[in-house]
């Protein structure tokens, strides 16, 4: 006989998985993937999953990712496979190199699970992706992150159906948890009368991880005192979603009225209160794809760049990019390489180094590793350029400006300097030191960003070449 636990199970994974599904393909058959590391809560999934796909006309696979970290790990993939082929379903699997060093090889092997799992929906074609979180699962998750301190996106946990690009690496994949409204204890009920069998990861009793931890010392003592602990996590976490799906409104219509051309604008930030600016600054990063900072980086880097004097060219640094502020503007700059030779012409401390020398040959571009880019030559289409021959005649120099260049863009505009230029084409000075600069025995010829100097200019305009510099840093 069925244990009240386990009668209910099948019903709620149906009515889960149907409203799920609903959200992504309500009418057409779907192929559907399943994760599957032969654990209790993966096997129950596998058992609820192929009846629930052949009673509604869906296609079924079951994807196993084999870590290496155990020496069970071959037996592990032969059970899920074993298991796949008794219910007639197809299986795949992925083996992935997991970086054994450090403290975070938990993460580490997190990362390329998933990462494998979405490799395997893309080449399988499957469009849904079905994982075993359950409701203990969820309230481990929320526990967690309030135990490093997190804001309501943390304490959110986990949606029962989201896209994550970021970590399955595949855009078009909808991954669903429809066992999230079931506890740990009603799936071990059903997987008993069932009589389904499973493997236990040793690793899990490993209290050194931190889920670990909580599932052996401190679940269970929250059980004790305060015994359905688990479904007011879930409740919780459900207000928290709401919450940050609030905050995200308003992000958005924030981000919308102050970006622009790209550029946050500080003027109209501090206008705002502390907290509006953190939440726009942290939706500004998920929307760039950028990891998360943590508040003290957020602090410091708000103190830095809307309450320093407006004239000051500041730089914060993020893992992953550059935060800058020019003329009043917020620009999430990347972090390029250091280039051979750079310098700002305003640090004396820097010695110069010699630009690269060369000749065209009739190359329609060529490219400079050493300074970032490609210089293309092209038709000048009417603009300033060069007669060919005399190009092809000259011994031409690349290199980041040294300091004191002088440049003429047209017979009716004065020669200025390379720095007044770029002042007025509003460049900012980050962007100013990567921008190289080609002369001919010693006289200015181009300048990246500005252009040509009109003082080489060719008097047949139908054949005239011009430069044009084309960024291309990693």
């Amino acid at each position: 006989m069925s244990s009240p636990a386990a009668g209910s199970v099948p019903a709620t994974f149906a009515h889960a998985l149907a409203s799920l599904l609903a959200q992504r393909n309500p009418v057409s058959p779907a192929t559907i993937a399943i994760a599957c590391s032969g654990g209790l809560d993966s096997m129950v999934l596998l058992q609820l999953a192929s009846r629930w796909c052949r009673e509604h006309g869906h296609t079924l696979l079951v994807f196993h990712v084999h870590h290496g970290l155990s020496t069970n790990a071959d037996a592990w993939q032969r059970h899920v496979e074993a298991s796949a082929a008794a219910l007639g379903v197809r299986a795949d699997h992925r083996r992935v190199v997991v970086d054994r060093g450090g403290s975070g090889t938990e993460a580490a092997a997190r990362k390329l699970r998933y990462r494998a799992l979405g490799d395997l929906c893309r080449e399988h074609r499957a469009t849904v992706l079905l994982t075993a979180h359950h409701l203990d699962d969820q309230a481990e998750t929320v526990l967690l992150q309030l135990l490093r301190g997190s804001g309501p996106a943390g304490l959110s946990g986990m949606d029962a159906a989201n896209s994550a690009p970021g970590l399955l690496g595949n855009p078009d994949l909808l991954m669903a948890r429809p066992l999230l409204p079931l506890s740990r204890a009603e799936l071990a009920a059903y997987a008993h009368d069932a009589g389904l069998d499973w493997v236990e990861d040793e690793s899990n009793s490993d209290t050194r991880y931190a889920r670990n931890a909580l599932r052996q010392r401190v679940m269970p003592a929250l059980a004790q005192a305060f015994p359905g602990f688990q479904q007011r996590f879930a409740r919780s976490a459900a207000h928290a979603q709401s919450a940050q799906r609030l905050l995200a409104e308003l992000a958005e219509g924030d981000l919308a009225e102050l970006l622009v051309d790209g550029a946050i604008d500080v003027g109209r930030l501090r206008t705002m209160s502390l907290d509006r600016v953190y939440n726009l600054l942290r939706h500004w990063f998920a929307t760039q794809g950028l990891a998360m900072p943590s508040t003290a980086w957020l602090s410091e880097m708000v103190a830095q760049l809307i309450e320093a004097r407006h004239d000051a060219q500041l730089l914060v640094t993020h893992p992953a990019c550059h935060i800058r502020r020019h003329r009043d503007r917020l620009y999430i700059t990347p972090r390029l390489a250091d280039l051979a030779g750079m310098r700002d012409p305003d640090d004396a401390g820097i010695i110069d180094k010699p630009g690269q020398s060369f000749r065209w040959q009739g190359e329609t571009q060529l490219a400079f590793p050493a300074y970032g880019g490609v210089l293309h030559v092209e038709p000048a289409a009417g603009g300033v350029g060069v007669d060919p021959a005399w190009l092809r005649a000259q011994a031409l120099v690349i290199d980041f400006r040294k300091g004191g260049e002088r440049l003429k863009l047209a017979p009716n505009r004065p020669t200025r300097g390379l720095k007044a230029h770029y002042q007025a084409a509003g460049i900012p000075a980050w962007e100013r030191a990567r921008l190289p600069i080609v002369s001919s025995a010693g006289e200015l010829l181009f300048a990246a960003g500005l252009g040509m100097d009109c003082r080489h200019s060719s008097a047949d305009a139908t054949t005239a070449l011009a430069l044009r510099w084309e960024c291309r840093l990693e």
